[in-house]
């Protein structure tokens, strides 16, 4: 699921279904019996987790899926959403933990629900997908051996979609997409959300730099398509024994790809880089060990680690920014929305009040122990 910044910006409805219609939908699309259903946490989509029985020969408990019922907004991009899908399918396929999607009696990945509210009709785009199981890596203490293998495993991913093709993979140019890290200048249509304050001043000068230095070197950065999104609830995790006896965590999933886009290398890892930070004790330190993951399977250029600081610098103001417009949108979730802004300034003050080198040395020091340490 999206983090609690990644919300519409834009007018769209959300799918309102009861968990007896949800039932009925498996049933009537994917030819599943329900035994068990409950809604998850979701802002502008819907989903549901669902419990169907295994059939009469196989052994074990029930079969467990999520049920996703997009908004009407996503529901109206159906190459978009076909793409995700199948890029989900294709990472599975590559031994990536991801869901896989299930298919409808018709053999579809997505089924077009049509539902009449009586004042209108809106259309929702539906889809099945194995349930992965494990914590959100946010539930959980966070070692620098973690955000060392989250960096190694967003780098894998991406390197892997390098040899991912589908006819409709143009739709992953999604213009003025707000979560792209390219489109950092659409927040001028947002930042008088933050008021006349010390906030919109920071965010006002990683504008500036972002126009002045960043915009200049696109050009010089590798592309990829990008998962976008590997926040602190869509990274799940498994205990795994340490030989110490000591409690320790390895990724077991990867969730949420509505993010997707095409991008570059280098805006994977800063992304990745601010939502660890948020979820870490170290945050700072924190960044070194993701970068460290990361340079194991992709090492960046001179030009790629010379932005970094200012391109994690802007994934922190576009998500504070968009959790401060829309909280302004829909009040009574004000405190759903503002999750991230209760760190997420403190975080952003410090980068920008320690300034780059100091930053760069400790994450660029941090992840050069790795390669000095022996193998």
């Amino acid at each position: 699921m999206s983090g609690p910044e990644h919300q519409p910006s834009q007018a769209l409805t959300k799918p309102s279904f009861s968990e007896l219609q949800a039932s009925a939908l498996v049933e009537s699309v994917f030819g599943l019996k329900v035994t068990k259903i409950q809604p998850l946490p979701s802002y502008d989509d819907q989903n549901f987790h669902v419990q169907v029985p295994r059939a009469t020969e196989m052994s074990g408990g029930p079969l467990e899926y999520v049920l996703k019922v997009n908004n009407t907004e996503s529901s109206k991009n159906s190459d978009l959403v076909e793409v995700q899908s199948h890029i989900m399918m294709f990472l599975k396929a590559e031994g990536f933990p991801t869901a896989t999607v299930h298919p409808t009696k018709g053999g579809s990945l997505t089924s077009l629900m049509s539902i009449d509210s009586g004042s209108e009709t809106n259309s929702y785009l539906v889809r099945l997908f194995t349930y992965l199981p494990g914590r959100p890596i946010a539930q959980v203490p966070i070692t620098p051996k973690l955000l060392y293998e989250v960096g190694r495993l967003a780098a894998q991913m991406d390197r892997s979609l390098e040899k991912f093709r589908h006819p409709k993979i143009s739709s992953l140019h999604r213009g003025d997409f707000i979560w792209n890290l390219r489109n950092v200048p659409v927040l001028e249509k947002y930042i008088y959300a933050l008021g006349q304050s010390k906030n919109r001043e920071m965010v006002e000068w990683v504008l500036k730099c972002f126009k002045d230095e960043i915009m200049t070197k696109l050009s010089h950065f590798r592309e990829c398509i990008n998962h976008g999104d590997l926040n602190g609830y869509n990274i799940l995790v498994e205990a795994s024994p340490e030989a110490s006896g000591d409690p320790a965590y390895r990724v077991s999933g990867v969730l949420d790809f509505e993010d997707m886009s095409q991008g570059y290398y280098v805006f994977e890892v800063a992304i990745t880089i601010m939502y660890m930070m948020i979820e870490s004790k170290d945050s700072l330190a924190a960044g070194g060990h993701v970068l460290a993951g990361f340079e194991s399977v992709i090492p960046l250029t001179a030009e790629e680690r010379g932005a970094l600081f200012l391109l994690v610098s802007s994934r922190f103001s576009q998500s504070l920014v968009m959790a401060a417009y829309t909280s302004q949108l829909y009040p009574e979730n004000k405190e759903y929305l503002m999750i991230t802004a209760k760190t997420g300034w403190k975080h952003l003050q410090t980068l920008l009040s320690m300034g780059q080198k100091a930053v760069e040395d400790i994450w660029f020091e941090t992840a050069k122990a790795y390669t000095a340490a022996p193998s």
